[in-house]
């Protein structure tokens, strides 16, 4: 096509997103409101700008560990099962908003016990504010079906209580487990009765792994711990040689990754700001997808990266050319990896998907 995508296009576009944190999506009006109602008085800045900017600048780090400090605020005002409706809420507005018609958003139970919370009330707390969030959002023309994934914290100890929830919640509207954080000196093996309970309960997981750290942290995500999808996984290009004629030459641990369509959960700007890529235009992602890899774009944490997933689009368009083909590809790879029924993802790509994207394309 001779006219570039832009932003108020994509916007118009069906997305699919499976790797977004609860905990990093606030609305800063939101963080001051419950902090002012809940007694919390460590914010940076009360003023909506101030603590917008604060949230951003604070999170281009560089280092992962440091791009998650920030988050010690928007976990501390999420630390009641009204505050954790309206965050849940809120972010299925805010993706309904955008044209998401399918997320998985993530968080981590154990982060949100501060005042006195069992991992059940908080869960259940998450689960009716997406319930009440799809509602509110079909009424407004924009159906959208949110699932959730509870995460466990890989420096912590408590993954297998986590796994065990994940299952208690299994046909309430969790769909799978993860484990996040610093990889560095704690790889996924240390989790592997929490991997091998999900296992044997037939539910599926996906690793952070990938990230901040290299190879070893894929190969031990889908080699020991048989993980499903791969959150992040940038380091793969480690493994994957390209030619000065342009061929792309793949290591064993890339080719075990592509003939098996192991799902990349990629998020390139917040990839930019924690330092595993220098740039969007110097990200893996197009090898990736060139190299036919099932590749994904995902926000990450839309407070921290101030994106949605119409930016995430944009920004992939602007670096690489991508056409209204290309952004319907990564969609249905998003929906075909998505931990839902196969029906159920069948339904979405051929009844919502597809339709709404050959409009697009004219």
């Amino acid at each position: 096509m001779t006219t570039p995508l832009n932003l108020e296009m994509i916007q118009r576009a069906p997305k699919a997103l499976l790797h977004d944190h609860l905990d990093g999506g606030l609305r800063p009006a939101t963080v001051i409101d419950i902090a002012g109602k809940t007694g919390y008085d460590d914010l940076p800045a009360t003023e909506v700008d101030e603590l917008t900017k604060w949230f951003q600048t604070s999170s281009h780090s560089g280092s992962l560990e440091r791009y998650l400090e920030p988050f010690s605020h928007t976990v501390a005002v999420m630390q009641t099962p009204d505050a954790l409706h309206r965050v849940a809420f809120e972010c299925v507005e805010d993706l309904a908003a955008d044209s998401v018609v399918y997320a998985e958003v993530r968080f981590a139970p154990e982060l949100h016990i501060n005042r006195g919370l069992s991992f059940d009330e908080v869960t259940d707390a998450v689960l009716a504010g997406f319930a009440d969030g799809e509602k509110a959002a079909a009424a407004e023309g924009r159906a959208i079906t949110v699932r959730c994934l509870v995460t466990a914290m890989r420096h912590a100890a408590l993954s297998r209580e986590i796994a065990e929830l994940a299952i208690r919640f299994r046909d309430k509207g969790v769909v799978g487990f993860d484990i996040a954080g610093a990889e560095a000196g704690y790889p996924p093996t240390r989790h592997l009765d929490a991997f091998e309970y999900m296992r044997n309960h037939n539910a599926r997981f996906t690793i952070h792994a990938g990230e901040a750290f290299g190879l070893p942290s894929i190969h031990e995500a889908i080699a020991f711990c048989g993980a499903d999808r791969l959150g992040h996984g940038v380091r793969i290009v480690d493994d994957i040689d390209v030619e000065p004629d342009g061929r792309v030459r793949l290591g064993r641990l890339a080719s075990i990754l592509r003939d098996k369509r192991i799902p990349f959960e990629m998020c390139p700007s917040s990839n930019v700001q924690t330092g595993a890529v220098d740039s969007i235009a110097s990200h893996p992602f197009d090898l990736l997808a060139r190299a036919r890899f099932r590749v994904t774009i995902n926000t990450d944490n839309r407070l921290m990266s101030d994106t949605t997933m119409s930016r995430e689009m944009q920004r992939l368009v602007e670096a690489f050319g991508y056409g209204w083909s290309d952004l319907e590809r990564f969609t249905i790879n998003a929906m075909k990896s998505a931990f839902i029924p196969f029906d159920e993802r069948l339904a979405i790509i051929d009844e919502v998907i597809k339709p709404r994207f050959a409009v697009l394309i004219g």
